[in-house]
């Protein structure tokens, strides 16, 4: 973790910007992950951000996203911001760490996850790292590109690189019991492993006609293979999309539904400034990705290292997990890992 020497000699003078037990204290390995907070970077796959993904993983963030697209002609998963037929993104078609800076990039959702592996290889020590996959239109079932699919490739392209939510499960009744007892694991123990969180594309959200979204589609698909015994097949949790106040995961009808849901993904300023207990999600241990960080009153812009970091211990204090927010710029922000809450 690093700090900008401004930030840390205001605070030395004010104590206003870093509270005691958040961010000057550095945060042992042995820390759960659970009582942490990281910085993530929102479209990380853009060629705009980053010439090559592995530039992105370089800045240690802790999380990355990738917007993805199932090609309902072709069948391939797609990453792209806007195209759903093809690939606009900075992955290249690397098989070993020494290729990931260079080569022509826009490649399938495959290379993208083969570059993390690849870089996580070299990087044994980094991480935790949040892959974020924005499903643009959702899944697309009678195409072959369902729940199961997507397992498969992320089985096949990270292997055991990927935490799942049986890993977290144990024996605990299900992942919000899980989640409740504090089983995540440490950073030390999450080190080179990525958790792959899901949340419904804008696209989708957007679709009148579209009445079955990524988050309950994969929560059901959850709830079926540990009903079959083959939870371990599952690679991904889905994420709660959207800050709403009280417990989220009443707007699921289905209440089977909801003991899948132990992340949550929304605007960082409806938490802060939107009358919303977030101490509750540290309390229950939880995950709380939140976006836009730079857009919490007053917004933070892409120059400023100082106000980046003051940003997010701010949002440390109110127990995000992530602070997700368009900072490419500020790699001295980027690695920050502080106490959360």
């Amino acid at each position: 973790m690093r700090r900008p020497p401004a930030l840390l000699a205001l605070a030395a003078l004010t104590g206003s910007l870093l509270a005691p037990g958040t961010a000057s204290a550095e945060v042992p390995p042995q820390t759960r992950w659970s009582a942490t907070t990281g910085v993530g970077i929102h479209n990380t796959y853009e060629r705009g951000t980053y010439t090559y993904l592995a530039q992105a993983l370089d800045a240690r963030p802790g999380l990355i996203e990738l917007d993805v697209w199932p090609d309902v002609l072709t069948r391939q998963w797609r990453v792209s911001h806007s195209n759903p037929l093809g690939n606009d993104n900075n992955c290249v078609a690397a098989t070993s760490a020494a290729q990931l800076y260079t080569g022509t990039r826009n490649k399938n959702l495959e290379h993208c996850l083969d570059d993390i592996r690849l870089w996580l290889g070299a990087h044994p020590d980094a991480g935790p790292l949040i892959l974020k996959l924005e499903l643009k239109t959702g899944f697309s079932g009678r195409t072959g590109q369902g729940p199961a699919q997507l397992d498969a490739v992320l089985a096949a392209r990270l292997g055991d690189r990927v935490f799942r939510p049986a890993d977290l499960l144990g024996d605990h009744p299900g992942l919000d019991a899980a989640a409740r007892a504090d089983a995540w694991p440490t950073r030390a123990q999450l080190a080179g492993r990525v958790i792959v969180e899901l949340i419904p594309g804008t696209v989708e959200e957007g679709n009148p006609t579209d009445t079955l979204w990524t988050d309950v589609e994969y929560a059901r698909h959850l709830n079926g293979l540990a009903a079959a015994g083959t939870l371990g097949s599952a690679r991904a949790f889905p994420a709660v999309h959207r800050a709403q106040a009280g417990d989220p995961r009443t707007r699921y009808a289905d209440p089977a539904l909801r003991q899948w849901f132990v992340l949550f993904d929304g605007d960082a300023a409806a938490y802060v400034t939107g009358g919303i207990d977030t101490a509750w999600y540290a309390a229950n241990h939880y995950l709380l990705v939140m976006t836009d960080a730079q857009n919490v009153p007053p917004a933070v812009g892409s120059g400023d290292a100082d106000a980046a970091a003051a940003r997010v211990a701010q949002l440390a204090r109110a127990h995000a997990s992530i602070a997700s927010a368009d900072w490419a710029t500020l790699p001295a922000v980027l690695d920050d890992v502080l106490p959360r809450g």
